[in-house]
């Protein structure tokens, strides 16, 4: 299975984009992994498009009005993707005015991260973050029960 995650707008902040970059290299020890930046939402709906007009495998928006998960529980709902489907999972993130409503209806999930509001640079590391810990529950590391 491969695991993309989707983020509209770059990360000005250097240690963002450092922190960015390690859960990523972390993630990908685990699955076939991809971090996707567009500039834009359109860029994001062009490269849907490319998909054929549908998602890419199953899409998981990150929205504040979204179903609120705790770890155990992504860990759950990734493992039970990665076993039951081969299609890509993919978790997006989008800009700050939210998605198209276009976007919105071919997402299979909408998921929040918090029901605070999050600067779209930290969400991307706290998703990242979140994607690994889960990784590390699904493995039963110790990463998850010494935090």
């Amino acid at each position: 299975m491969q695991l993309n995650v989707v983020w509209i707008g770059k990360a000005r902040e250097p240690a963002l984009r450092t922190l960015t970059a390690e859960y990523a290299a972390r993630i990908a020890r685990y699955i076939d992994f991809q971090g996707l930046e567009f500039s834009q939402q359109a860029a994001f709906e062009k490269w849907l498009e490319k998909k054929g007009g549908r998602a890419p495998g199953k899409l998981v928006l990150l929205d504040s009005g979204g179903k609120a998960l705790s770890s155990e529980e992504l860990a759950a709902f990734v493992e039970d993707h990665q076993t039951r489907s081969p299609v890509p999972l993919t978790f997006a993130i989008g800009p700050a005015d939210g998605f198209s409503q276009d976007v919105r209806r071919r997402a299979a999930h909408s998921l929040s991260l918090s029901r605070m509001t999050l600067p779209h640079e930290l969400a991307r590391v706290v998703l990242l973050e979140q994607i690994y810990r889960a990784f590390t529950i699904i493995q039963r590391h110790p990463y998850h029960v010494a935090h």
